[in-house]
């Protein structure tokens, strides 16, 4: 998967990218699950999320494209490759091992091995950590780019409800394909091809 993973970040021609996989590594980006107990909850589970949404935003894009030919200048290949393979870059270093109880099929709790979440590392939102983590890392993002990776939760990731945020989500869907891809590729990801 990190072979795979690293081939597909190569198609964007990102500078410095070493220093990427290098960060992502020492974050434990390529062994950390995708979720606590949902979708991917294995080691490694994360970078192959991100392969997949990175594979599902493609195949949208380009049937996006096929409809509506004057969205291809809005929406780069390179930048759909970085969303998708670096939007939840946030999740590297939350997880951690631990065990739940749960009953086996007679009846009787057990404990089995579990993920819990730790954010006492860096503790900032969801998507906005991506994108500070990767603007620390040098890397130069577009406006849609920042955009697309800041708010891929859709409304599961508005603070309290907040009305403010939540007319920035709108705005940001507005003027920002991207995001809409990027959310649709999370989607379909998290909900239908990794079960």
């Amino acid at each position: 998967m990190k072979t795979e993973f690293i081939r597909l970040l190569q198609q964007t021609e990102l500078e410095g990218m070493e220093k990427i996989v290098s960060n992502l590594e020492r974050l434990g980006f390529f062994e950390a699950p995708a979720s606590t107990r949902f979708h991917l909850s294995i080691p490694g589970g994360l970078v192959q999320h991100s392969i997949s949404v990175c594979k599902a935003a493609i195949n949208i894009r380009n049937i996006a494209i096929a409809e509506k030919p004057d969205l291809e200048s809005k929406l780069p290949m390179k930048s759909v490759i970085l969303v998708a393979l670096l939007h939840d870059i946030c999740k590297a270093e939350i997880y951690k091992t631990s065990f739940r109880n749960v009953k086996n099929e007679q009846g009787i709790w057990e404990k089995v091995p579990a993920y819990e979440t730790d954010y006492s590392h860096f503790p900032m939102g969801h998507g906005e950590k991506s994108v500070i983590r990767l603007m620390q890392w040098g890397v130069k993002l577009t406006k849609d780019e920042m955009l697309a990776i800041r708010w891929h939760m859709n409304a599961w990731d508005i603070p309290f409800q907040s009305y403010e945020a939540l007319g920035n989500l709108n705005a940001a869907k507005e003027q920002c394909p991207l995001l809409t891809i990027l959310q649709t590729a999370d989607m379909l990801s998290s909900m239908i091809y990794e079960d």
